[in-house]
C-alpha cells in the first residue's frame, strides 16, 4: 500500500495505492467520499481515492505518508462509514533495510551493471546495480518492493537488460540523507549494521 497527500496541489484527498503495476483501464465506483479505482477487465481494486480526507484522519504531511497501523485503522473506520466493503492486506513491514552482498558478477549483457545476491535476513533478493563501487563483503540499504523512495518513485519487480532486480541498492542521495556526497555510487555501511533490520536515515553523515 502505497498512500499519499498534497493539500495545496490537489485538494484534502488521500490518495491511496493497492497495487504497483498500472491499471491498463479504469474503471471508477463512487462510494460516498470514496473514488474506488478497479481494472474493468478483472474488477480488481488497485486503488482508491478519499475525498474530504481530514473528517477521518489527522495528516500533517505533504508528500509520501508512512503507512502505520494507525493510518490503516482510520481509513477502514473511513470505509465503514461510507458503506465501503474492502479488505485492506497490509504489509508493515520495512521497506528499507540493511542488506549484505554476498555476490556480484558483471551482468552478461551490459559493461556498466552487475548483478548481486543481496541477504536481506529473511530472505536473499537478486539486485541488478550499477553502482561503481558495489563488492561482494558490502553491508548497504536495500530498499525492497514496495519501497517508495524520497523523489517518489516506487520501487518495483523489474528486468533490466533481461535479467530480473528485486530491489535496489541505495545512495546516500537517493536517500535523501543531508550532506550526502556528491560521488557516485550506493550508500556503503559499517560493520555493526545488522542484515535485515530497518535502515533510519540519519541526520548527517
Amino acid at each position: 500500500m502505497i498512500i499519499s497527500y498534497n493539500r495545496p496541489f490537489v485538494g484534502d484527498v488521500l490518495l491511496v495505492q493497492l497495487a504497483t503495476e498500472a491499471i491498463v483501464k479504469t474503471e471508477v465506483e463512487k462510494k460516498g467520499d470514496f473514488a474506488i479505482l478497479k481494472e474493468e477487465a478483472t474488477k480488481e481494486v488497485k486503488a482508491f481515492n478519499l475525498f474530504n480526507a481530514s473528517k477521518y484522519l489527522k495528516l500533517d504531511v505533504q508528500g509520501n505518508v508512512e503507512v502505520t497501523q494507525e493510518i490503516v485503522e482510520a481509513i477502514e473506520k473511513a470505509m465503514v462509514a461510507n458503506n465501503v466493503d474492502l479488505s485492506l492486506d497490509v504489509d508493515f513491514s520495512p521497506k528499507f533495510v540493511v542488506g549484505y552482498v554476498e555476490e556480484k558478477e558483471k551482468h552478461p549483457d551490459a559493461d556498466k551493471l552487475s548483478v548481486c545476491k543481496v541477504n536481506v535476513g529473511d530472505e536473499t533478493l537478486q539486485i541488478v546495480c550499477g553502482a561503481p563501487n558495489v563488492e561482494a563483503g558490502q553491508k548497504v540499504v536495500v530498499a525492497k518492493i514496495g519501497a517508495v523512495m524520497p523523489s517518489g518513485l516506487v520501487i518495483k519487480h523489474s528486468e533490466l537488460r533481461g535479467i530480473a532486480s528485486e530491489g535496489m541498492l541505495c545512495s546516500a542521495r537517493e536517500l535523501a540523507i543531508p550532506n550526502a556526497p556528491s560521488v557516485k555510487g550506493i550508500l556503503v555501511l559499517d560493520d555493526n549494521s545488522e542484515v535485515g533490520s530497518p535502515f533510519v536515515t540519519p541526520t548527517n553523515l
